[in-house]
């Protein structure tokens, strides 16, 4: 189930993040990093038990409970789920970079785990998981050895996969 609520033109994938109560400080950050982002519906939890909190649910009352946006242009939606939920583990958003300097840039901002990294994929202090790849990088990969020189890197390196 979707927890998207726009009346806009509906989309035919909207991606839903989910977190423990930080929701609005992932959107937040989000949408000051990416051009052409922002923050739209932000749906409250209701304030009263009346109103069908549950108990996991009571000190989250007022808080956000679902935040609309967009990233790059992509419709998206956080989700303050409770403390089962653990930001997105089982998935990652890919940015396509036209260069290094942004590759640099979006690596820079969103690489908080190290341990974790690893072929252009990092993970964000949100736990989200990202691919900071360039925009070709399919046509990079058919470069002959590319692949293998990927497989060491962490953040991608343009020259380095050109065998430059």
């Amino acid at each position: 189930m979707s927890a998207h609520t726009s009346t806009t033109e509906p989309h035919g994938l909207v991606p839903n993040l989910w977190f423990n109560g930080n929701a609005e400080e992932v959107v937040d950050f989000y949408v000051d990093l990416f051009p052409d982002s922002t923050k739209g519906t932000v749906m409250p939890y209701p304030e009263t038990e009346a109103d069908g909190l549950l108990d996991f649910q009571k000190p989250l009352a007022g808080q956000p409970l679902v935040i609309e946006f967009t990233l790059r242009g992509q419709p998206m939606v956080a989700v303050n789920g409770g403390p089962a939920a653990n930001g997105a583990q089982s998935i990652s958003l890919q940015v396509d970079c036209a260069d290094q300097a942004q590759i640099d840039r979006y690596w820079a901002a969103l690489s908080a785990v190290p341990d974790e990294e690893g072929c252009g994929s990092c993970r964000d202090r949100f736990g989200v998981r990202w691919e900071i790849v360039p925009a070709n990088i399919n046509e990079l990969l058919r470069i002959p050895g590319a692949y293998l020189r990927m497989l060491p890197m962490k953040k991608l390196d343009i020259e380095g996969l050109r065998g430059e």
